[in-house]
């Protein structure tokens, strides 16, 4: 069988069902280190993960679901949410479409799909049910944000910090610092400049980088991590997003400061001695939840658009997946066709020419009729295959190349229980020891 028959089951550790410390403990080091940590498993053909400060996501594709399962079961362990092979797609196309981000609609977890996906490819994770999935997201993606109003308002996790901030300082007569130069510190900045914030400053690791942003967003300070005691002593507001680690603002930084903390960082940036700082109040990803639902309530119409056009994009998907699984049941029911066809039909003309042979036009004639015999024979199961892939009937594909192939592993068309077919989907309970 070709690797287009693949099942796909899922796991996530997100925002939703768990905390920002379960968050953490289930990341790697980075997405392309835990893509090769699961294809190191015999069983994983293909694997993508999807590693954001607020979610922790893996999806294998395995010959059979509860194989996939057993090995993201035992990789994330009890805190993780396990899907099957249906609701890992719809799951993954949601993401994309923004509609299981804590801010709804955000555009920022679009690229970091596209982001993770390179990394996943760099790791030799990505084939042919993978890639179908992905780059499927990834337009539903782009098609929610061009044709609706889902990405209107608060947009990104710095955006909001920058809104939790406005509920506790005037911004125009406050100075701001952003921690780290990426895209959400980026964002971040951008957003405390349009909010009116009376100065800006820019630290990271590489201070060319922090000049970068200030250059980019035409005002700002641009320092170095070196100088954090300094500058976060002079600020009234500090937002962090930097991919250390390790804390970047420890005791030491914390000592003279007085200040609102927005800690975006993950794991996070801000030593957890802060608590212990009564003129510094720190707030995390947690809490951006209060500030996104207005968000939520102004983007709810677009929101069920873009449901609805995930769950067309979502149909279609499938389909693919069951034409592609029809079909390799059915290639491989006319390779084991050809095989016999090939070995009789030597018997026969070497039985022929035992007896004086046949001409060239003999030949042929011979040989065109065990192909159209071939064809004939197999027209009608091969109807019947792909109706039954149509209606999600597994059991019915593997009878009928036990048929006509009493060798074949049917194991590998997963033809299990209710839960475990691709024509259907539900979380599952890890069935098989782990490698």
């Amino acid at each position: 069988m070709n690797t287009n028959a693949g099942i796909v089951s899922g796991a996530r550790v997100a925002h939703d069902t768990a905390d920002l410390d379960a968050i953490e403990a289930a990341a790697a080091s980075d997405g392309e280190t835990l893509v090769r940590a699961l294809l190191a498993h015999e069983a994983v053909e293909e694997a993508f993960a999807l590693q954001t400060c607020h979610r922790v996501e893996a999806y294998v594709v395995t010959a059979e679901g509860t194989r996939g399962e057993a090995i993201l079961d035992a990789r994330f362990g009890e805190e993780a949410v396990t899907t099957g092979h249906e609701e890992s797609l719809r799951h993954l196309l949601r993401v994309a479409a923004g509609l299981e981000s804590i801010v709804l609609g955000e555009d920022q977890v679009l690229g970091q799909v596209r982001s993770a996906y390179e990394a996943a490819r760099n790791a030799g994770g990505i084939g042919p049910v993978l890639e179908d999935a992905i780059t499927k997201a990834i337009h539903v993606g782009e098609r929610a944000r061009s044709e609706t109003a889902i990405s209107e308002g608060v947009v990104s996790l710095g955006s909001a910090a920058v809104a939790l901030a406005e509920r506790e300082l005037d911004l125009e007569t406050s100075s701001a610092l952003v921690v780290g130069a990426g895209e959400m510190g980026t964002l971040a900045a951008r957003a405390f400049t349009d909010a009116g914030v009376a100065s800006l400053t820019v630290a990271n690791r590489t201070v060319e980088r922090a000049e970068r942003v200030v250059t980019d967003i035409g005002r700002g300070e641009a320092r170095g991590l070196d100088a954090l005691p300094e500058a976060f002593a002079d600020a009234d507001v500090v937002v962090t997003a930097t991919g250390s680690e390790t804390p970047v603002i420890d005791r030491s930084v914390l000592a003279d400061g007085d200040a609102v903390v927005v800690d975006l960082g993950q794991p996070r940036d801000v030593s957890p001695a802060a608590a212990d700082v009564p003129a510094v109040a720190t707030y995390n990803i947690d809490d951006l939840e209060t500030v996104t639902e207005s968000t939520h309530e102004r983007r709810r119409v677009a929101a069920d658009r873009v449901a609805a056009m995930v769950d067309r994009e979502f149909d279609r998907l499938i389909e693919q997946f069951k034409r592609n699984r029809a079909d390799d049941a059915i290639a491989s029911m006319y390779e084991n066709a050809e095989r016999t066809k090939e070995r009789e039909l030597d018997e026969a003309l070497a039985k022929l020419d035992a007896h004086g042979g046949l001409n060239d036009a003999q030949r042929e004639a011979v040989e065109s009729l065990a192909d159209a015999l071939v064809s004939q024979l197999l027209a009608a199961p091969t109807k019947s295959l792909r109706d039954a892939a149509a209606d999600d009937d597994w059991e019915t594909i593997a009878a009928a190349l036990q048929l006509f192939n009493p060798e074949f592993p049917t194991g590998a068309i997963d033809t299990g229980t209710e839960a475990d077919t691709i024509g259907r989907s539900g979380p599952r309970g890890a069935a098989t020891e782990e490698d």
